[in-house]
């Protein structure tokens, strides 16, 4: 059966792996979006269209929907990948900067959903979520934030749309990213004004960094994405990594609770 797939940062860890696994059944057809176009590859796949989305602009993402609308009538499956990390405490962290996170991690994939939402019946939406969802991460907040209001917004999608579009949350723990490293360039030039926080973000910055060739791989991801996308009746959220399992258990613990053995987990690992 030939389906239409949609998928957002597929230049790059998850989502390029997940793009190589839909393209290798040559009877779909999928939309790439990327931002840069130094990553497309030299010989892309036949039945691989890439189209430009800079999840910062509206008018970008206004056009890349407007750009998969003039090729198909259909999609299949929606896969929303793209993000980004934003850190530091949250006493020092211009507000400029929460909105940033927001706007790529939750706002620019519900408006580029909302733009395709009426070639969709009957379709599935994938959001790639994180276990930062369960939201026990200090100094990196704006990504658990973001990432929470996502599964909320879009959980509150699949409650209340008429298209029978099923959503789902894939929630991830530790994954061998570039998204580690590429956090750490963007975040360090602010870090300078945390002063008082100067052995946490150490700690932070050196983990992030273990975290590009640590975890489970991306294949990982994707393989669970591609098992999702074939199930008639998927549910509404799953986790995939140890880490991740523990942290949805942690989740239903009392927030007080929560709190001390974060805590404490920071203090015995920062001398």
């Amino acid at each position: 059966m030939k389906k239409i797939y949609v998928i957002t940062g597929s230049t790059s860890g998850i989502g390029k792996e997940i793009l190589k696994i839909f393209a290798n059944n040559k009877d779909n057809i999928i939309f790439a979006g990327y931002r840069n176009k130094d990553k497309i590859p030299h010989n892309p796949a036949e039945n691989v269209i890439y189209f430009y989305i800079d999840l910062t602009d509206d008018n970008s993402i206004t056009e890349a929907a407007k750009f998969i609308k003039s090729k198909t009538d259909k999609i299949h499956t929606l896969i929303n990948v793209a993000g980004n990390v934003i850190a530091g405490p949250i006493e020092r962290i211009n507000v400029k900067r929460l909105r940033e996170q927001f706007d790529i991690n939750t706002f620019s994939h519900i408006e580029f959903t909302q733009n395709l939402l009426d070639i969709m019946e009957d379709s599935k939406i994938i959001n790639i979520s994180s276990m930062s969802s369960f939201g026990h991460f200090p100094f990196i907040s704006p990504y658990c934030a973001s990432k929470r209001a996502l599964d909320i917004f879009f959980n509150a999608l699949a409650i209340e749309n008429k298209k029978n579009i099923q959503v789902v949350s894939v929630k991830p723990g530790v994954i061998a990213t570039p998204i580690w490293e590429k956090s750490v360039d963007a975040n360090m030039k602010y870090f300078d004004s945390c002063q008082g926080y100067e052995k946490e973000l150490e700690y932070v910055k050196n983990n992030a960094l273990k975290n590009t060739d640590k975890g489970l791989p991306a294949i990982k991801v994707a393989q669970l994405v591609e098992k999702i996308d074939k199930l008639k009746n998927p549910k509404a959220s799953y986790t995939i990594g140890k880490d991740a399992l523990f942290a949805s258990m942690l989740s239903l613990l009392p927030q007080t609770v929560i709190n001390k053995i974060i805590k404490f987990g920071i203090r015995s690992r920062i001398k």
